[in-house]
């Protein structure tokens, strides 16, 4: 069995959109997000617009994306990956929304660090079980 870890972010993303398909093709707006550590994809899905309600009556999105939006999208988020430089822990965001027929996304990269992490691997003592520092 394969571990995403073996896995190219683009691949993972892939995957991501297929999971994903159903549950876009009912949709109009909204954001996918997925989060990244070492690389590999974990917690990802969909934060969804809000409801519009009228009159007490919730009422639900009467179409979604087609399947060629749908490619669309996942090619733009597959493309947005040429942009996460550096980074290994984070999040990538996607608001889409249908205009006119025409799926518009917007992606937003976010990276996260971790002090505690960086003081091990800049500031760690030469000999970490010692408590003492020599005077000589």
């Amino acid at each position: 069995m394969l571990k995403t870890d073996q896995l190219s972010l683009a691949r993972q993303v892939d995957m991501v959109f297929k999971e994903l398909e159903e549950e876009l093709s009912g949709m109009t707006s909204g954001t996918v997000f997925i989060q990244i550590r070492n690389n590999a994809i974990g917690k990802f899905g969909i934060r969804h617009n809000p409801i519009a309600g009228r009159n007490g009556q919730l009422s639900e999105e009467d179409r979604g994306l087609t399947n060629q939006q749908l490619k669309s999208f996942k090619a733009m988020a597959i493309e947005a990956l040429r942009f996460k430089r550096y980074w290994t822990h984070g999040e990538i965001s996607y608001e889409f929304a249908l205009r006119q027929d025409t799926i518009i996304v917007d992606a937003i990269l976010e990276s996260n660090y971790n002090m505690a992490n960086l003081m091990i691997q800049r500031y760690s003592r030469k000999d970490p079980a010692s408590t003492y520092h020599d005077i000589s």
